[in-house]
């Protein structure tokens, strides 16, 4: 069991997407076909973990402005930052004049850009504003809003690793996890996640079920609008234009879930 294709899926997902202590012992394009096809599994999980802390924090009556920072704060920790650092990154290549490969070298960059940096904090400002709002309406909405946008986020790396979606580079994380899900796997797990976030939804009615569901169908078409941009700006996608989908998938699934 050890040794299953599906353990060594989680264990790729887990260990690559978050800090959570799991071994990755398999770092092949097996392996990391069903780590990005678990991607969605370890969402959840930093969702889960996001939404127990905001919800701790109204229990102890910091108020909603505390709670969605720190639930803001809690997928950032968990994943040591890397998902917004590569959506500076992705903002300073795409923001860039210049030809790709050296936007590409921009991106490389340890420092950040004027325009990650500003990218960075409109992202930051509105998650936090969307989460702020929702536990402002009632704290079950704050926490689906936590659990679904997480969960989006790592969706929208599974459709972004389809097959088809080339590598920017010959190294790197992006181009080991570029490509390496079939269309129909990507489909498959969209179709199962969209619908346990309606199903998530549905204890709070039949309208929180259709907007959590909406959720994660726009967070996912506004990351390929800028999955698609990348590619055609950078000839493929990079560990950063991951980092980069994933927090504009969030991001726009915790605005629709504020909305209303």
């Amino acid at each position: 069991m050890l040794s299953s294709p599906s353990c060594h899926g989680l264990r790729f997902a887990f260990g690559t997407l978050t800090v959570l202590r799991v071994e990755v012992t398999r770092w092949d394009r097996r392996a990391a076909r069903g780590g990005m096809l678990c991607a969605p599994l370890a969402g959840l999980v930093v969702g889960v973990l996001a939404a127990a802390v905001g919800l701790l924090l109204l229990i102890a009556g910091a108020g909603t402005p505390l709670a969605a920072v720190a639930t803001a704060a809690v997928p950032a920790a968990l994943t040591r930052g890397l998902h917004l650092d590569g959506l500076a990154d992705t903002a300073d290549g795409l923001g860039s004049a210049k030809p790709a490969e050296d936007a590409l070298r921009i991106m490389k960059q340890s420092d950040i850009g004027p325009f990650g940096v500003l990218t960075l904090v409109f992202v930051l400002l509105a998650q936090v504003a969307a989460l702020a709002r929702a536990y402002d309406h009632s704290w079950a909405l704050g926490a689906l809003a936590a659990v679904v946008s997480a969960t989006a986020a790592r969706l929208a790396l599974t459709v972004a690793a389809r097959s088809g979606v080339p590598a920017a580079r010959p190294e790197g994380l992006g181009a080991a996890v570029a490509g390496v899900v079939p269309r129909v796997g990507a489909l498959g797990v969209a179709a199962a996640v969209t619908g346990a976030a309606a199903a998530a939804g549905a204890f709070s009615g039949p309208y929180a079920a259709a907007r959590a569901a909406l959720a994660v169908v726009l967070a996912v078409a506004v990351a390929e609008l800028l999955l698609r941009t990348c590619v055609r700006r950078f000839g493929g996608v990079t560990g950063d234009v991951f980092g980069a989908v994933a927090e504009t998938a969030a991001t726009t699934a915790l605005v629709v879930l504020a909305l209303g």
